[in-house]
């Protein structure tokens, strides 16, 4: 295993035995509400201490990008970190949340962790060298027609400005596939990409730390990642599909005619 990925697997690990102790008492955390159904635990914020300890105790001189503590530092290493991905299902007790945790080398993902403390299931790569579950080579699905496939997804949740465009691509979608699955970690969504549970994915409005370390898993995995439109500004731009390559390419036909009012 590359020496910074090891890293971040120890931060990974060390962040998820944390948030699996506090599932035990979820009753008793503080938690505060950023905006409307956007909420952040004291569990979040001490996993991201945690995973920024562990990660600048061996790097001091890179730099972070965090969900809770934003960025931090400048340099041509950036760690781009979700310390709790699906808060609102830890915080009901449904165990389907990850932690989240990428290396950005001058702008290019080159290494992936993302850890489900629940299932103990472990998802990590690093670039040119494939994407792995629990040290086993994953690879994305073969499966080929869309009608046949299965497609992970997320809904709008805070930013609603592009609801309607987001319905309507949900609705296609919906009719030529043989499913849509929506649980709620989309750092999660796009590993069960990779590992070929999902056939595709797609979501709008997300944010760099929820998508860079499922990107990395899925294009090491033979995966397709892109924005909506086929283009490489999904970190940015928060709007992401992926998949297989074939159901990447048929997903991105679906969704085509739905980006004429363009997506905010």
């Amino acid at each position: 295993m590359h020496p910074m990925l090891n890293i971040a697997v120890k931060a990974a690990r060390r962040a998820g035995n944390l948030i699996h102790r506090a599932a035990d008492n979820i009753d008793h955390l503080t938690v505060a509400k950023k905006s409307h159904a956007d909420y952040v635990s004291e569990v979040d914020q001490a996993a991201e201490r945690l995973i920024v300890q562990t990660l600048l105790d061996a790097y001091p001189t890179h730099a972070i990008l965090a969900e809770e503590g934003g960025a931090q530092g400048q340099s041509e290493y950036v760690w781009i970190i979700d310390p709790l991905d699906g808060t609102t299902n830890f915080l009901h007790g449904i165990p389907q949340y990850a932690v989240s945790i990428a290396l950005q080398h001058n702008g290019v993902l080159t290494q992936a962790v993302v850890y489900d403390p629940t299932k103990n299931d472990l998802f990590t790569a690093t670039r040119g060298r494939g994407a792995y579950l629990n040290d086993k080579r994953i690879r994305v699905s073969k499966r080929k027609e869309i009608e046949d496939s299965l497609i992970g997804t997320g809904f709008p949740y805070t930013r609603f400005e592009n609801m309607d465009a987001y319905m309507d691509i949900f609705k296609d979608v919906m009719q030529k596939t043989a499913g849509l699955r929506r649980p709620g970690a989309a750092s999660l969504d796009l590993a069960w990409t990779a590992a070929g549970r999902y056939d595709g994915f797609f979501e709008t409005g997300l944010k760099p730390w929820d998508i860079a370390g499922g990107a990395l898993l899925i294009s090491e995995s033979g995966g397709i990642v892109s924005d909506l439109a086929g283009n490489q500004n999904f970190l940015t731009s928060g709007h992401i599909c992926a998949g297989n390559p074939f159901v990447h390419e048929h997903l991105l036909k679906i969704i085509a005619p739905h980006l004429t009012d363009g997506l905010k």
